[in-house]
């Protein structure tokens, strides 16, 4: 995911921009073009915006309108922590040029802009779909990163036909939760024309012709020794990036063929073609306890710990209670004071079994101060 995602950056950022000579002006020039069949003709009257995407700010800079053969041109004053784009809006969308150099010394002056009519019907092909799918974290849970190269190979514009049916949708793995956009600063599509309703996402924007790119993210329960991802359609080529070892994509002509390093982590990577709609089943090693049996674990051992605690703070209190008899005979009498204070009187109180310790423990006291006194007296 970080090396698509370093590439995506790249591919919106630019190159890395060369700096500027101080005072001196950027460049930039070229057509606006509409796409008529195997052919392309000038659009005059376009509005072309040069656009600035910094890190703290982005937004329009300035407005030009093509002339009859589509020409335009702009200048402007170059920053190179940011990165510079042209648009041109027609038939209510708005067309984007790649990247634009800021660098006076070479200037961008061959750019095309290409519009096209619109067509709720134009087809729109699965080129890639790559999944990446961690191993489980902290939570339980598996993220998986879910890419969708989509191709328009016509001359026309996708649309959504209203605003209730999308220009294109996909189905979603049925155990997926928190679907969302991977990263809203890669992604070609705004959070607003992408819509998440049960099982499906739904995109709302226009596809131009080539190639878009739609990245997802979601979640799906760790305790999954399987899932399927569901498939609306043919897909020309599927990538799944399993980080699991043991973990495999059981379907017919996938194989893994190497491992790739992401972000210091491995991935085993399986390579395959989709032919047709249906569905592609990932099988996950199962962890050696579901989330369910790892909490009645946990309650048990604390439940366990707590009996543990008790039943040593209870042998304690009895070693106190029923400690070794002194010898001496002050302090067998002493003992035998403290014995009648805690006990003298309390029979209906007490529990039989401690009465008859007591009663015990009494007499033995009462035997060994009399032998200690005796023996006291005989050697005076």
């Amino acid at each position: 995911m970080a090396g698509s995602s370093r590439r995506l950056l790249l591919g919106f950022g630019g190159l890395l921009l060369l700096a500027p000579q101080a005072g001196a002006q950027g460049l930039v020039s070229g057509r606006v073009m509409r796409l008529a069949g195997a052919d392309t003709v000038a659009v005059r009257g376009a509005a072309v915006v040069l656009h600035r995407v910094g890190r703290a700010a982005q937004g329009p800079v300035d407005t030009t309108v093509a002339d009859a053969a589509g020409r335009f041109r702009l200048r402007f004053t170059p920053d190179t922590s940011a990165a510079w784009l042209l648009s041109a809006r027609f038939a209510g969308i708005e067309y984007f040029s790649a990247p634009i150099t800021a660098d006076p010394a070479r200037p961008d002056t061959g750019i095309v802009i290409l519009v096209s009519d619109t067509a709720s019907t134009a087809p729109i092909r699965l080129r890639l779909r790559t999944l990446l799918v961690s191993r489980p974290d902290e939570s339980g849970t598996r993220t998986v990163v879910d890419w969708f190269v989509l191709a328009n190979t016509g001359p026309l514009t996708r649309v959504a036909p209203d605003s209730l049916h999308p220009s294109w949708s996909t189905p979603l793995p049925e155990s997926a939760q928190n679907v969302q956009l991977a990263d809203l600063r890669l992604s070609q599509f705004s959070a607003d024309a992408v819509v998440f309703r049960r099982d499906s996402a739904l995109l709302f924007a226009p596809l131009s012709p080539g190639d878009k790119e739609l990245m997802l993210e979601y979640r799906i329960p760790g305790a999954l020794g399987r899932f399927t991802v569901p498939f609306g359609g043919r897909a020309e080529s599927v990538v799944v990036m399993l980080e699991e070892r043991p973990g495999r994509v059981a379907a017919a002509g996938f194989a893994a063929v190497d491992s790739q390093l992401i972000e210091g982590r491995a991935f085993r990577r399986w390579v395959g073609p989709m032919s047709r709609a249906g569905g592609l089943d990932i099988v996950m090693p199962a962890p050696l306890l579901s989330s369910g049996q790892l909490l009645a674990l946990l309650v048990f051992a604390a439940a366990a710990g707590f009996l543990a605690l008790a039943w040593a703070f209870a042998r304690r209190a009895r070693a106190r209670r029923w400690s070794p008899m002194p010898s001496a005979p002050a302090a067998l009498a002493d003992a035998a004071a403290r014995l009648d204070a805690r006990y003298l009187g309390r029979e209906g109180t007490v529990p039989p079994e401690e009465w008859a310790r007591y009663l015990a423990e009494r007499e033995e006291l009462k035997g060994r101060l009399t032998r200690a006194l005796a023996g006291t007296r005989s050697r005076s």
